[in-house]
């Protein structure tokens, strides 16, 4: 009973929820670079270059033999692993966007002045309370 108290302490860790929401969101995010890579990055790159796509660049290292169907092609899909390098790419530039942001808010907050404690009375000052304080002391 003991091992599942444990996991169930280790499980309600803010460290582990939080571990969870960033990997949740991070597949998610995966989907969104894909698509960028995909439909809006590559398209200009492969009109530069004259309708090249890039996904499609292979190196065929053993061709299909369409006579039997047993013999499938074997290719190093150098194209696909392009587009893969340009998503981590851009991944890389928004985290480190992102850190850096992050980043110039904890300066600004530690560059902000903590509140002065108020100055200490004056001798005076501290003469006058000390009066005060006998006078309303009540007469025994």
């Amino acid at each position: 009973m003991s091992v599942i108290k444990e996991f169930r302490e280790f499980i309600s860790r803010g460290n582990v929820i939080d571990l969870a929401v960033g990997v949740i969101i991070g597949a998610a995010f995966n989907g969104i670079v894909k698509s960028l890579v995909d439909q809006v990055v590559m398209p200009p790159i492969g009109l530069l270059t004259g309708g090249l796509d890039f996904s499609k660049l292979e190196w065929v290292l053993k061709p299909e033999d369409p006579a039997t169907e047993a013999i499938e092609k074997v290719a190093v899909q150098y194209g696909a692993f392009i587009n893969t390098l340009i998503q981590f790419l851009i991944v890389a530039a928004v985290v480190f966007l992102l850190v850096k942001v992050v980043n110039g808010i904890r300066r600004a907050d530690a560059a902000e002045p903590a509140p002065e404690a108020p100055a200490a009375p004056t001798a005076q000052e501290a003469l006058l309370m000390e009066i005060r304080d006998l006078l309303a002391k009540p007469k025994a």
